[in-house]
């Protein structure tokens, strides 16, 4: 059965391994019949900072609607980015700040301390590049940024299963390596 997959390039930089196992991934889904869409981090435009909170809701700048509209489109949310300092970087942070609106990715109820999750019926598959060893980020780090992507970002909004794909250490890597993890995203796609 064909899915709507939506591909996040979470890089805030043009030219990125990060970008190319996005790719890698589309390209897989696209031969397996599903439908594709990406949009690439770097190439919007909107202010990361959420300035007041969700006190005032800052009017959304065109590249957060076409954000929102795909997340609605989809079924299958695939977001492919770099781990620095731990965690996404803060362009992306900014982006879930100012796209997953109260109304639009959860909503707060009068009758119970948890919110209502907006987002439920999609799943959600993380591809991580990172310099640290995945095993040094899970036994030592105890995967912080990945556990509050899961928990408190995407499963907080509805989104089940979430699954994390690391691509580590790329600092230091080899052309082989490297081409071995994009034939993975590939593979990964083909069978979203």
């Amino acid at each position: 059965m064909a899915k709507r997959i939506f591909i996040l390039i979470g890089h805030p930089g043009t030219a990125s391994f990060t970008a190319a196992l996005a790719e890698a991934y589309a390209e897989g889904a696209r031969t397996k019949g599903h439908e594709v869409r990406v949009l690439d981090l770097s190439r919007m435009q909107f202010d990361p900072n959420l300035a007041e909170g969700y006190h005032t809701i800052q009017p959304l700048e065109p590249d957060l609607v076409a954000f929102q509209e795909a997340v609605t489109w989809c079924n299958h949310f695939v977001l492919a980015h770099p781990l620095w300092w731990g965690m996404m970087p803060a362009k992306l942070k900014g982006l879930f700040d100012r796209a997953f609106l109260p109304g639009f990715a959860f909503k707060y109820l009068e009758t119970s301390p948890f919110p209502a999750q907006l987002l439920k019926g999609r799943s959600a598959e993380v591809l991580v590049a990172a310099d640290t060893p995945v095993w040094w980020l899970y036994l030592i780090y105890r995967a912080g940024g990945y556990r509050a992507m899961k928990s408190q970002i995407l499963g907080f909004c509805g989104f089940s299963p979430v699954t994390f794909r690391s691509f580590a250490p790329v600092r230091g890597s080899s052309p082989q390596k490297r081409q071995s993890w994009l034939d993975k995203a590939r593979k990964l796609g083909g069978t979203a």
